[in-house]
């Protein structure tokens, strides 16, 4: 075809359509500084910890070059759509602190002057691009049967994110003369706009990926869907077209997508469009049980894949974006032990930094970020924070928490500030358990390990501590008393000791830890003597004496 028929062509196919020029003229370029990114969620499920970790990406990225980060919601797959994800996802983004500069709000107005930036809302966008495409030969219809079975669909999503680019496939429809395209209109045949590549298999090119680095890329030589024939764009059209109009300078995306990049630059240079730079982040894995291999944390398969998960669990927001930070940045760690009290914000984070190799989900790490920043806080703020966490997720622990206030705050600020506070709380969720000892309700259910200590000898020593012990001592005395009633009995919890007990008549050690199992349960606990002062003396020995009854029995 000549131009005139791509130009007759392109109104047979988008009749009443405006220019794709209104609309580059509609959005001007940003005047923006910085690197503009954005997170673009689409509402068939929950946020995924690994979107939450890009999310990460662009808002640091934006932050630290003075940029924009916008959200944009991709809705156009309306199949899989699930109700609310859309503002549960935004709502999401919000509670973990990255909020986003404008776009998408969830149930809220949009903000910026950029949108609509909701997809489903961009329709006559697309066929305005779609037209001008046509109009310069680079696509063209195709009445192929389509492939709209949900088995397909995801079948059809899976070669998009897996298959190479060096595959060539030529759609029969892109031979068609006007008249038989024509024709098929007439018909009333639905059609689907395919590109038609110009790219050589054989031909590479070297492409510079912001993480991955320079790397030979061959030609796409795909005449891939671009609109289907239901009237939606895919992914790769939708993505040029929007990201181009709203000014995204850096696309930054699951590294599942470099293998589709291909048809991704040959639609911008089709349009003229100035190129992206993109960024193709890491995935966070898991090892799987049944092959011991890594694999993708699964939306099926591991509960934390949501991120409210972290938030049912409790644990502190700064906890898991400082985690992801650790991912992303190795030197992190390093730059948060030198500066352990300020924001994370101002941590020099430098997208080159980011790995190629596929990092492994570490809860035992991610435990002791969230330990470190819960001994920071003061007694109030664990309190006022385990509060609110109970009350959106937990009705039965925040009655617990709002009528213990007293004794909740008191055993908090035992060993809390200084240089090495204590770190026992991981996630506000386990307060209730953790801290049992001092609610009305606390029934000790003793598990006693005696190992060497002779159970006659422990119950005549609980029984004399219970009887001779007094709060009105302070820490010093009452750790001397303990020793000294220790002292009388000779057990301890070592065959050496016992092999000589002359030269160690009493272990304070042991003494100390089944006094601290009769009044806490546990083997566990924050500073022993301040529980005991908090519970009182006739609530401490009525618990000793129960300790005792059981070891008789």
């Amino acid at each position: 075809m000549d131009n005139d028929q791509f130009n007759k062509l392109a109104e047979m196919l988008y009749p009443n359509v405006l220019d794709a020029s209104f609309y580059l003229q509609k959005y001007a370029p940003r005047n923006v500084k910085g690197e503009v990114t954005r997170i673009a969620p689409s509402p068939t499920g929950f946020l995924h910890i690994g979107q939450l970790y890009q999310a990460l990406v662009h808002r640091m990225l934006a932050n630290k070059t003075g940029g924009i980060f916008y959200c944009r919601l991709e809705d156009t797959d309306t199949k899989r759509e699930v109700e609310n994800a859309g503002e549960i996802a935004y709502d999401m983004l919000v509670r973990f602190g990255l909020k986003p500069d404008e776009g998408y709000r969830g149930g809220h107005k949009e903000i910026g002057d950029y949108g609509p930036y909701v997809q489903s809302e961009r329709t006559q966008i697309y066929n305005a691009f779609a037209k001008e495409l046509v109009k310069r030969g680079h696509a063209f219809p195709c009445f192929c049967a389509a492939a709209e079975n949900k088995e397909e669909i995801l079948k059809r999503r899976e070669e998009e994110l897996n298959e190479s680019a060096d595959i060539e496939v030529k759609d029969p429809c892109r031979n068609l003369t006007l008249k038989e395209i024509e024709n098929n209109l007439a018909a009333g045949k639905k059609f689907a706009l395919r590109l038609k590549s110009e790219g050589d298999i054989n031909k590479t090119h070297v492409f510079e990926d912001k993480i991955k680095g320079k790397k030979d890329l061959r030609e796409n030589a795909k005449d891939d869907v671009l609109i289907k024939s239901n009237g939606i764009p895919v992914y790769a059209f939708a993505h040029v077209v929007d990201d181009t109009l709203m000014g995204t300078t850096t696309v930054i995306r699951g590294q599942e997508w470099y293998q589709s990049l291909p048809v991704h630059l040959e639609l911008s240079r089709a349009f003229d469009f100035k190129p992206f730079k993109y960024a193709h982040t890491p995935n966070i894995c898991v090892l799987d049980e049944t092959t011991g291999n890594k694999r993708k944390i699964s939306k099926r398969k591991d509960t934390f894949a949501d991120v409210r998960f972290f938030l049912k669990k409790g644990y502190p927001v700064n906890a898991v974006i400082e985690y992801l930070l650790n991912l992303l940045n190795s030197d992190f760690e390093i730059w948060r032990k030198n500066n352990p009290d300020l924001p994370y914000t101002d941590f020099p984070f430098d997208i080159k930094k980011i790995g190629v190799t596929n990092p492994l989900f570490d809860f035992v790490k991610l435990n002791d970020i969230s330990k470190t920043i819960i001994s920071k806080m003061t007694a109030e703020e664990v309190y006022n924070n385990a509060l609110s966490w109970a009350q959106e997720w937990d009705e039965d622990s925040y009655k617990i928490i709002k009528e213990n206030k007293a004794a909740l705050i008191s055993v908090l600020s035992i060993d809390r500030g200084g240089e090495r506070p204590r770190k026992d709380i991981t996630y506000y969720s386990e307060i209730c358990e953790l801290y049992n000892y001092v609610l009305p309700s606390f029934k000790a259910d003793y598990q006693i390990e005696l190992g060497e200590v002779d159970k006659a000898s422990l119950t005549e020593f609980l029984s004399a501590y219970a009887d001779e012990y007094t709060e009105a001592i302070d820490n010093t005395a009452w750790f001397e008393n303990l020793k000294d009633i220790a002292a009388r009995f000779n057990f301890v919890d070592n065959k050496t000791y016992k092999q000589n007990p002359t030269a160690y008549a009493g272990n304070v050690s042991d003494a100390s830890k089944f006094v601290r199992l009769a009044i806490t349960g546990k083997t566990n606990s924050p500073e022993l003597y301040s529980i005991m002062k908090i519970l009182g003396a006739a609530e401490c020995k009525s618990r000793i004496k129960i300790l005792v009854k059981n070891l008789a029995d």
